[in-house]
């Protein structure tokens, strides 16, 4: 591996500061008063998304999650799943349970009804609820002895299969006092089975060993098709889930599928013959994003879409010769089927102005999907079988929405510059952006590096998107090399070269909008989580002298302890490094040189950074491990390190998010508006505004 040394030329010219200083508030209280009526922080702290849908046999029914955030002048608590039933034929759409958070909805086989898991009084965690569909009150038809993970219904609607962890062995230290034991005491996640029906029936227990994920019913009942990891842990469920056939009547494995690598979804073939696995292609591989086919005798999956250069989502059986799929390829997402010998391919709908990212099938072929746009998050659609059909918005659960005034979003395309690949990623342009005119540029950097961003809504709490473009920023979103969507080729292409070529395609992107003449290559920033992170404090860092300013969250700064604090070392090697740092000499000086910290004598550019106080995924020692580098070797360079209590690898609650939010925009007005690094940092406390 080989790092480039970029262009010492300062892309931030001394007088082209002092400009920019002189006229950044004039455009800051230009824009704040040409777009009033943008997207705000309050209004993202409002929005409500649709998670998950769920069609009816019949489909005549759609029962949703709608995702309900808290408000953050009053608690900061994460958001409320509420379950909610489209009738599809009236297009009406009416709340059925909102006192709580609702999980796994599902419609019970042979009765009229929908369940979930939710927690009320009386329950020990989280309990199995029924809600007729013709109205009534939520009814408790089970309630395990801990609390209940996940379940999966019999075809008979009776007999229910669900998961559940072992309860904890108990310290028995006569202090007031309970150390934790890193690592150690940890539970495994059991599979049980039960008849609702039977008053006091006690749930039977699988033989199968470790901790078990996911299952599903064969569809005669006399089977059940589970994963399973040797242990506990984050990094064996993420690399090591097996799948095993279980016989429903002893409970004991009859059967084991060799499958290797991550594990996403598996569903039976309706004669019962067959399995699809959405997994990974090798244990190399980073997503579980392959289609493979295995007997349900047992054996290795076959690969069944070989050259496919996109992503599989979710898939599901239509019958025995065809299964219906959901998978992305580049910026788009589409909807269709394929044989399971991978012949006859359909696009049922091509997605382009969509981000589809789920969906469910009824017996008749209407199907429900939960998608957004680039001008609304996520709601409830629907698609009948029928040729040429179009997919119908049915709920529309933000429409103050109308009334905003958002910047137009495009799909961009640009070569890297060693030539190897096309690299996309989508434009939010200011609010009223007039063509020609350059406007500073905030690039979003996705995190994993195995994930990518589609053309739909691209606005949240730690994402600028439409409130920047209210600003009068644009927002770039490139999908770098090693992102999902793009095939087997693409997603491997960045292992091996932490930082290298990944990031200078994000770099090339932003001398792609500098040559189109949208971007001031003096004003240009980055933020971005995880990996996205990692990205913001390179880009501070060794590509300072191209970046104005970084908001870095949850990110990596050096790459040598970040090995020994993850909860994902394994995944780290296998599907990210290849190989082991202390392998050589030579190897541990190359990882500290793809660590941000190295090169903290060449910053120049303001960072702003901030970390949930509880991660475990990266340390929040990372973080401070760059800002304590940079207080020291560069002292002059303004930097914040914002720490969020209870918060793991990114915020979940209302208030938490809502100053994250304010803080991003804040420092991107102090620095990248103006384009003076030179400016003083803002107040410590986060500017929230008083509620009227």
């Amino acid at each position: 591996m080989t790092l480039r040394v970029p262009d010492t030329t300062p892309y931030r010219s001394k007088m082209a500061k002092v400009f920019g200083l002189m006229i950044g508030f004039t455009l800051i209280l230009s824009f704040s008063v040409l777009h009033a009526q943008g997207l705000t922080p309050e209004h993202v702290a409002k929005i409500q998304n649709v998670t998950s849908t769920v069609i009816s046999d019949d489909g005549n029914s759609v029962a949703y999650t709608l995702s309900v955030p808290a408000d953050p002048y009053v608690e900061n608590a994460p958001n409320s799943n509420h379950l909610y039933v489209l009738n599809v034929a009236e297009g009406t759409t009416k709340p059925y349970y909102t006192f709580g958070s609702v999980a796994s909805v599902q419609f019970r086989p042979n009765h009229n009804s929908v369940t979930f898991l939710t927690s009320r009084d009386g329950d020990n965690g989280r309990a199995l609820y029924e809600l007729p569909l013709d109205g009534g009150e939520a009814v408790r038809i089970l309630n395990f002895d801990r609390n209940i993970v996940s379940y999966t219904w019999h075809h008979d609607g009776n007999h229910v299969a669900f998961t559940a962890f072992e309860a904890p062995e108990q310290s028995s230290s006569p202090l007031p006092y309970t150390a934790d034991v890193y690592e150690e005491n940890q539970t495994n996640r059991k599979g049980y089975i039960t008849n609702v029906n039977v008053e006091g029936h006690d749930p039977h227990q699988l033989n199968v060993d470790g901790s078990i994920y996911m299952m599903e019913w064969s569809p005669d009942g006399s089977k059940i098709a589970v994963s399973a990891a040797p242990t506990p842990t984050v990094d064996d469920s993420f690399m090591a889930q097996q799948i095993f056939i279980v016989d429903y009547r002893t409970r004991d494995i009859i059967a084991e599928v060799n499958n290797e690598g991550k594990l996403g979804e598996f569903t039976w073939s309706p004669n019962g013959e067959r399995l699809a696995l959405r997994t990974a292609y090798d244990i190399n591989d980073p997503i579980d994003g392959r289609l493979k086919i295995v007997s349900a005798e047992g054996g290795t999956p076959e690969n069944i879409d070989e050259g496919f250069e996109g992503k599989y989502e979710q898939i599901k059986w239509t019958s025995n010769n065809e299964i219906h799929f959901l998978a992305s390829q580049g910026t788009n997402t589409m909807l269709g089927t394929i044989r399971p010998n991978g012949s006859n391919k359909n696009v049922l709908f091509n997605a382009d102005a969509h981000a589809i990212s789920s969906f469910s099938r009824a017996s008749n072929g209407m199907i429900s999907f939960v998608a957004s746009s680039p001008t609304h998050p996520n709601e409830v659609y629907t698609l009948s079988r029928a040729r040429n059909a179009q997919p119908q918005k049915a709920t529309n659960h933000n429409p103050w929405l109308e009334e905003v005034e958002l910047g137009s979003q495009e799909v961009v395309r640009y070569t890297a510059r060693d030539g190897e690949f096309e690299i996309e990623g989508m434009l939010i342009y200011p609010t009223n952006y007039q063509n020609g005119t350059r406007v500073p540029v905030i690039t979003v950097v996705h995190g994993g590096p195995e994930a990518h961003y589609s053309n739909g809504w691209l606005t949240g709490y730690s994402m600028p998107g439409q409130m920047a473009a209210a600003k009068g920023y644009a927002v770039f979103y490139p999908n770098y090399r090693g992102s999902t969507g793009r095939g087997v080729e693409f997603v491997y292409s960045s292992q091996a070269d932490l930082a290298g070529k990944e990031f200078d395609d994000v770099v090339d992107g932003v001398d792609y909008l500098i040559d189109r003449g949208i971007a001031d290559g003096d004003r240009i920033g980055v933020t971005g989580g995880s990996y996205g992170g990692y990205a913001s404090a390179w880009m501070s860092t060794y590509y300072s002298d191209r970046f104005a300013a970084s908001v870095m969250f949850v990110g990596i700064s050096n790459n040598l302890s970040k090995w020994g604090t993850s909860d994902i070392p394994n995944e780290l090697y296998l599907v990210h490094s290849r190989e082991r740092m202390w392998e050589s000499d030579a190897k541990w000086m190359d990882y500290l040189k793809r660590s941000p910290i190295y090169w903290v004598d060449r910053a120049e550019t303001p960072i702003l950074i901030m970390h949930g106080a509880n991660d475990t995924r990266v340390h929040p020692a990372q973080s401070l491990e760059l800002y304590r580098h940079i207080k020291v070797r560069r002292p002059d360079v303004p930097v914040r390190l914002v720490w969020y209590p209870g918060e793991g690898h990114g915020n979940s609650r209302a208030a938490s998010k809502f100053d994250y939010n304010y803080r991003m925009l804040e420092w991107f007005d102090t620095y990248l508006m103006t384009g003076d690094a030179s400016a003083e940092m803002p107040h410590w406390d986060a500017p929230i505004p008083t509620r009227d």
